[in-house]
């Protein structure tokens, strides 16, 4: 399972009818995250009357979570207009919290949508993403010989050893990207001693 995700933290500025639009976009695997990065946005602009946010973790094309919040503006006018611009663009584990100065000037409902949209839509552009691969988690057990020749492999995958422990063979647990199983099932046959436990 491949994905983009952001490849750093973003921000942009709007200015609709003397309302100032604050859009950060960032990683955000889990909710935590996300949350942090909303509290961020509020130091950062602690005068703002609102700070919208939306965000869609995983795979975006069935997230595992979302959530949405409109923090004070018409129901519907805010954090929807925000996930909707997420959900077209194809980026997962991203939070964006749009913050917003009053200017004195009333948008309506559908200027505050379209305010929000554009906001949102100008940071996703130009947000720098990279592409988030799965791991798989799995346990080789080796003779030592094996060892070195094992975690060069790994790292050629795009993998890791998250851990090591030595009896009369080695244990090594890796985490791999999905597609590589398969092939280290294929290079385990061919080396004596070395087969998978796990995963």
């Amino acid at each position: 399972m491949s994905y983009p995700i952001p490849a750093t933290t973003l921000e942009t500025s709007l200015d609709i009818k003397k309302s100032a639009f604050h859009a950060c976009a960032g990683y955000a695997p889990d909710r935590a995250s996300a949350m942090s990065i909303l509290e961020e946005c509020k130091k950062r602009y602690p005068d703002a009357r609102h700070h919208c946010w939306a965000y869609l973790l995983g795979d975006p094309a069935s997230a595992s979570s979302a959530a949405m919040s409109d923090d004070g503006e018409p129901s519907g006018t805010a954090g929807k207009p925000i996930f909707n611009v997420l959900q077209h663009k194809g980026v997962g584990d991203i939070m964006v919290v749009v913050s917003r100065y009053f200017g004195g000037i009333k948008l309506g409902a559908g200027g505050l949508v379209r305010a929000y949209s554009a906001a949102t839509q100008q940071t996703m552009e130009q947000l720098p993403v990279i592409q988030h691969i799965s791991l798989c988690q799995c346990t080789v057990r080796c003779d030592f010989k094996h060892e070195q020749y094992l975690r060069l492999w790994v790292e050629q995958q795009q993998g890791n050893v998250t851990d090591c422990q030595y009896s009369a063979q080695v244990d090594l647990h890796i985490a791999l990207p999905e597609p590589s199983i398969a092939a280290l099932d294929g290079l385990l046959a061919s080396l004596p001693d070395a087969h998978r436990l796990t995963g």
